[in-house]
């Protein structure tokens, strides 16, 4: 088997790869990133690209179809990843997220690839009062990013059949250590904050509802998708993974870290603007075709191993919001060093 991976250098993919290594033993796997993240590493003991067999440094809207040659599964990870970079770069989080996704979606099919995985997720269900939302639920995407997401797997869906399977995974925010952490997502964010300062500062009233995953728990599920028969869901599935028990309210969040953390203070605005990013998700579905895969990781272990990977780090940074172990920072940098130009692309000369 052979499986191909974008945006293997991000902050899901090293753990991707840990988990492949394990579900696919047998497996070859090729990694196809830009590189834009590929210095933000974070207590890596080894290069996380050393476990693959093939790197492609190569921008997702370029891939040329020569490069599916031979590929049994594409995991596509590579995205402008969350809602910040999105309003940020508008126009290209369109391009990259949605036009660049299709395209290669397309291309996998004519070279004969069996299987395609897509990391879409529950954003897509934008603001939603009352009841959790099931797939079958309206959706209101509110963000670039949310909106391209649901634009993908509109126009792939069409692609699906019986040799060409599509799952489009619908994850929650995302959260857990990573060799390339990122600190721009809520739970990760908390921990930091706890770590290195011992104040946790939220922004909103503390009520917004948000579902949460482990990024150890993604992995797993994409390694279920690139085996799911289609008698599991059909040729084209568009499922919210994750678990039920993993709605939190902001401030719920905030305390399970301050029981974790000692000594920690927690602040909340209430006279925040209402924060409209805010939903409950229902896994059913995921439960029921999926039971051997399963999310494994709790709240707490997420907070702990956090908070390890941090200590170990000798993580003391209180302005990490100012820092690379935001994304969007990254980007911005490299830009005003002339090494990105204005469409997020490599400048060979710089």
């Amino acid at each position: 088997m052979k499986i191909l991976i974008t945006g293997n250098m991000g902050y899901i993919g090293p753990t991707l790869v840990k988990t492949l290594r394990n579900a696919y033993p047998e497996a070859i796997l090729t990694g196809v990133d830009t590189g834009f993240f590929g210095h933000c590493l974070t207590g890596a003991q080894v290069l996380p690209e050393s476990r693959i067999d093939i790197q492609c440094f190569q921008d997702v809207r370029d891939i040329e179809p020569a490069l599916l040659e031979g590929v049994d599964a594409v995991v596509h990870l590579a995205a402008i990843s969350n809602d910040p970079m999105g309003k940020a770069f508008e126009e290209i989080t369109v391009e990259v997220n949605h036009r660049a996704s299709v395209r290669l979606a397309k291309a996998a099919k004519e070279m004969g690839v069996n299987r395609f995985v897509f990391a879409s997720s529950c954003s897509v269900y934008g603001y939603a009062e009352g009841a959790a939302r099931d797939e079958d639920s309206e959706l209101n995407p509110l963000t670039a990013y949310a909106r391209s997401k649901i634009s993908t797997e509109t126009d792939i869906q069409h692609l699906a059949g019986d040799d060409f399977v599509i799952t489009s995974l619908r994850f929650p925010t995302a959260c857990g250590m990573s060799e390339r952490l990122r600190l721009d997502l809520v739970l990760n964010d908390f921990v930091a904050a706890a770590v290195a300062s011992k104040k946790i500062t939220i922004l909103s009233d503390g009520t917004p509802w948000r579902p949460l995953i482990d990024i150890k728990d993604m992995t797993r599920a994409m390694a279920w998708a690139i085996g799911r028969a289609t008698s599991s869901g059909g040729a084209f599935l568009a499922i919210n993974v994750g678990c039920t028990e993993w709605n939190y309210q902001i401030r719920d969040l905030a305390q399970a870290v301050r029981e974790e953390v000692p000594e920690v203070e927690v602040e909340i605005n209430p006279h925040a603007q209402p924060d409209k990013r805010s939903y409950q998700v229902d896994f059913g579905r995921y439960k029921a075709l999926a039971p051997q895969h399963l999310p494994q990781v709790d709240l707490r272990q997420s907070i702990r191993e956090l908070r390890e990977g941090l200590e170990c780090m000798g993580f003391n940074n209180a302005e990490f919001r100012n820092s690379d172990y935001m994304r969007l920072k990254v980007l911005m940098g490299l830009r005003d060093k002339g090494l990105l130009d204005s469409e997020l692309r490599w400048q060979t000369r710089a």
